[in-house]
């Protein structure tokens, strides 16, 4: 079937046969799908082999668009000028409701108009051979059109900028506002009036809406933060800040906070005295997301009141990074990286704060070692990503943390993560695990990866322990990244501020150093996303020598030197690298990141 009657029968499946995209038995396969598809919706190979044999689209219609000479649209989203954009959504939003969903469903969009022929539209397909393409140009009004080619994913980032899913709830809440006004007389929560108030359909919008508008936004956290005089601010955590979403008025905050505890599973509604963990879970854009649930009593300035703050953690799955290259890794940190998860035993500890994405990082890291030949089991509390090829242990008031620990003992692991060592107990069971043969996981709350060393050692860890068990100790910090749309070059430096970070400015003259703007896109911040910075302290043998050397407490400062020496990178310095590259400001570095 490799001869020339293949190429005069389907020139297409010639052409990725030949091109070793495909084998012969997928290719006739696809072939009897094709003879098979007679008399329905005629498709093309290519279009079998991503719907029928779950082949990357890009990699096949790629290769379809130099078949067929489409031009391809090597387009960035962040790179395309705010004014064609703009320009994109009116022709979008200008056409008719039933042809822009034509357009969404065969994933066509007018990109531009030709710049030399004028009245030529240019078209941007995801699969430029769909026959429903002339369909759509016809009902465009186009009097000349070109297809050309725009890989998969950028159209789909592009399609989120220029037709934003619609939040139902939202909508809901705009077409029908309900005004709320409630008058409180009683000293008491009265709970009939409260099941009134949370029976309005507005309040179950305003939750379902948050949930919703969170993850088109991006944002990791939603708070519902209870105010005195009937509010209550519904504020999103973008970028590692907080911002003010909603401000719900003349409601009773209880009564917000208890449609959150009825959405969600494993909480109480009438408990409003002590801390509760619960969970929802919704299908949101054709995805699932889990979302983590936590509430906290809180003191209100109005005594009748029983306030309580609720923090609800997005777990978006598609945001779990499996690539090791993407975690911004670079040098002497990478390298040391790499050598300490591809031993078959030993300690890898991430540290540094709440929010610092360590645990990013160890999914990343575990999805190296992950094989079916390896029993590989993780503890964590609570279980935040689901990891594909680990059997990850339920905790429970059954079972909590610390007996599970114990329990991985016994359950023949070759690889183990624990997803925080907490205390004494917990770090004695995870150091024995990494001293006994056994690739381990885990993270700490440390400002820095020197400092991680004391900690242990405060928690009663023997130093030989430390020093022989532990592989590398990384610090992790995330940073705000420029805005690429409106970073600005630094033209004048500020003395004050490059003197107080100890910079040369006539050093730093030699690199293209830009800073914050502020935009639409970015929310005028000047910053749009974020990345990590990284200082890794690798165990040589001259840092393990320090740590077992050590004697009432660790010398951090002999540490630090040895490491530098050995070439690690403080999170300070590391930042600096970002900054030269042009990704972030030196201010943005400086505000997070301590001075050594």
């Amino acid at each position: 079937m490799m001869d020339s009657s293949l190429e005069m029968t389907d020139k297409i499946g010639y052409l990725l046969l030949k091109k070793g995209i495909i084998n012969v038995d997928v290719l006739e396969k696809a072939l009897r799908v094709k003879q098979s598809d007679e008399g329905k919706v005629k498709r093309n190979l290519a279009q079998i082999l991503v719907q029928d044999f779950n082949f990357d689209h890009d990699t096949i219609f790629r290769q379809v668009a130099i078949l067929y000479a489409f031009r391809e649209l090597n387009v960035k989203v962040e790179e395309i000028p705010e004014g064609r954009i703009e320009e994109m959504k009116k022709m979008i939003n200008s056409v008719p409701e039933d042809l822009k969903k034509q357009m969404l469903e065969h994933c066509v969009i007018p990109f531009h108009y030709d710049e030399k022929i004028r009245d030529k539209m240019i078209l941007a397909a995801i699969d430029p051979t769909d026959r429903s393409i002339t369909r759509i140009a016809y009902a465009l009004n186009a009097k000349k059109y070109e297809v050309s080619y725009i890989r998969k994913k950028e159209y789909l980032r592009l399609i989120q900028i220029l037709v934003p899913p619609e939040n139902e709830y939202l909508k809901a809440m705009e077409d029908a506002p309900e005004e709320i006004n409630v008058e409180v007389q009683e000293e008491l929560i009265d709970e009939d009036a409260l099941e009134a108030e949370i029976n309005k359909s507005a309040l179950i919008n305003l939750v379902e809406g948050a949930l919703i508008e969170g993850v088109h936004r991006g944002a990791s956290d939603i708070h519902f933060v209870p105010k005195a005089g009937n509010r209550t601010e519904v504020l999103f955590r973008i970028d590692g800040d907080l911002k003010l979403w909603f401000q719900q008025d003349n409601t009773w905050p209880e009564a917000v906070i208890a449609v959150v505890k009825d959405r969600a599973k494993g909480l109480d509604r009438f408990e409003r005295e002590k801390a509760q963990d619960g969970f929802i879970q919704r299908e949101i854009d054709g995805h699932t997301i889990r979302f983590r649930v936590s509430v906290l009593p809180m003191v209100g300035t109005e005594l009748k009141n029983k306030f309580e703050s609720v923090v609800i953690r997005i777990l978006d799955d598609r945001k779990v990074i499996k690539d090791l290259g993407k975690l911004g890794l670079t040098g002497y940190a990478n390298d040391a990286f790499v050598k300490a998860i591809k031993k078959p035993q030993g300690m890898v500890i991430l540290t540094g704060p709440t929010g610092s994405g360590k645990s990013t990082t160890l999914v990343a890291a575990l999805y190296q070692v992950i094989d079916p030949t390896v029993n590989v089991l993780t503890v964590e509390d609570p279980v935040e990503y689901v990891i594909e090829g680990a059997r990850q242990l339920k905790i429970g008031h059954r079972m909590n943390f610390e007996q599970a620990i114990r329990a991985i003992l016994r359950h023949d692991p070759d690889i183990v993560l624990v997803g925080e060592m907490r205390d004494k107990e917990t770090a004695d069971v995870a150091i024995k695990l990494a001293n006994t043969g056994h690739l381990t996981f885990s993270t700490l709350h440390t400002n820095d990866a020197p400092s991680a060393v004391s900690r242990l050692y405060k928690m009663g860890i023997e130093p030989f322990l430390i020093a022989y068990a532990i592989n590398i100790i990384v610090a992790q910090r995330l940073i705000r990244r420029l805005c690429p749309d409106c970073k600005r070059r630094v033209t004048e430096f500020d003395e004050g501020l490059m003197h107080m970070a100890g910079l040369d400015i006539e050093e730093w003259r030699n690199y293209e150093i830009y800073e914050a703007a502020g935009c639409p896109r970015c929310g005028n911040t000047g910053y749009k996303g974020r990345l990590a910075i990284h200082e890794a302290l690798y165990f040589t043998k001259e840092i393990r020598r320090l740590i077992v050397q050590a004697g009432e407490e660790v010398d951090e400062e002999r540490i630090r030197v040895q490491a530098k020496q050995d070439g690690t990178m403080s999170l300070r310095d590391a930042g600096f690298e970002k900054v030269k590259l042009g990704l972030t400001s030196i201010e943005e570095v400086l505000s997070s990141t301590t001075d050594d």
